[in-house]
């Protein structure tokens, strides 16, 4: 399995007080989310929060530390209404997986989702290390619909829950650019919704790995050179 960077310690916030960390991140935020990823610098942000480079770069020598944080921070969030909305007691594996669906397309919708998603792939096309944080975001999400996954369908192997997870996850990501905020198709967004929660919703309990082990391509033949 390929192997994730740790979440760095929080830089500043015992050098120098909450406050300023807080407000870096707030204009790195923005700048992302309503300038784009091609003008994420240390020096933009440093503007956007009004103070000198140096003082940002203190904090954050590099951009990566500044999407490492952001991006655990969005972690936290989605955790945070995972747990009033979705994790109340009494709710089936059905309800919750629902529920999920429909969060996360609600989520796509608002500017920040769509714009900061967006510019992060677009920073993940020339950065390994974001590329990477990225990765291991979607392996959250993935984790939390494979578990509701599971617990619908215990038929499926492990493998197979992973599959339809990156379906689900796949399908509602599918949507930021054509659906979400702003997007051309952005008025369709409630009808969306309610087809991915009846269609992924109803895959989840009804497909058999014997479906997937079917609808998955045979290998091509390996064709040998000349000697």
């Amino acid at each position: 399995m390929t192997q994730t960077h740790l979440p760095p310690t929080r830089p500043g916030i015992y050098a120098r007080g909450s406050d300023t960390v807080d407000a870096i991140l707030k204009a790195a935020r923005d700048v992302l989310i309503d300038e784009g990823a091609e003008c994420f610098t240390i020096r933009r942000i440093a503007a956007q929060c009004g103070m000198k480079v140096g003082n940002v770069s203190y904090h954050f020598p590099r951009k990566d530390m500044l999407i490492q944080i952001l991006l655990d921070d969005l972690i936290d969030s989605y955790s945070s209404l995972l747990d009033d909305v979705v994790r109340k007691p009494g709710l089936t594996a059905e309800e919750r997986l629902k529920l999920v669906i429909i969060l996360c397309l609600d989520d796509t919708a608002s500017k920040r989702t769509t714009h900061l998603f967006i510019e992060l792939w677009a920073l993940a096309n020339h950065n390994m290390f974001v590329a990477d944080r990225v990765r291991a975001f979607y392996e959250r999400v993935h984790a939390v619909i494979g578990g509701y996954v599971a617990t619908i369908n215990p038929a499926l192997s492990a493998d197979d829950v992973h599959s339809v997870a990156l379906f689900i996850g796949a399908t509602m990501e599918g949507a930021t650019p054509l659906l979400g905020y702003g997007r051309p198709w952005a008025d369709k967004m409630p009808v969306f919704t309610a087809l991915a929660v009846q269609s992924l919703v109803s895959l989840a309990r009804t497909v058999t790995p014997r479906d997937i082990a079917a609808l998955a391509p045979a290998p091509a033949p390996r064709v040998l050179e000349p000697a």
